[in-house]
């Protein structure tokens, strides 16, 4: 059932590919995250957002929300062992995202790249703070 499942995903993410927008990738050639963001498109764009890949593959609202639509890179901060965990175990529901899509060194590429790239519009709120204007604990 979780093999067809996982295909079953990545038939969809495949076919997501051609509504990407025409967006091309935003990180230079010589740039040592070049291969991870052209990775990411390749692989991870059908289901997740992230303007420097050029990969428009989130929901934009709730109401265009399908069951594939991944996280957006553009506003949600990751780091390199956080990726490498998504794709090792089909993100952290394991609902969806097929374990393993990618591997060695290409999956350590797109963790580089996802580290540096994402989260950039995020927006910042502030710290929340008490009655008497302490932080709250």
């Amino acid at each position: 059932m979780k093999v067809a499942l996982s295909c079953v995903a990545l038939l969809v993410c495949a076919a997501s590919l051609g509504a990407c927008g025409s967006d091309g990738i935003r990180v230079a050639g010589s740039s040592p995250y070049h291969q991870g963001a052209v990775a990411f498109r390749e692989h991870c764009s059908g289901c997740h957002s992230l303007s420097a890949a050029g990969a428009q593959g989130s929901a934009t609202s709730i109401g265009n929300r399908v069951k594939t639509s991944g996280p957006d890179f553009n506003i949600r901060k990751e780091n390199v062992e956080q990726v490498l965990y998504a794709i090792r175990n089909g993100g952290f529901s394991g609902a969806i995202m097929p374990e393993n899509i990618v591997v060695g060194d290409e999956a350590k590429s797109i963790a580089e790249f996802l580290a540096a790239y994402s989260g950039k519009s995020a927006e910042h709120v502030p710290a929340a703070t008490g009655s008497q204007g302490e932080k709250a604990h």
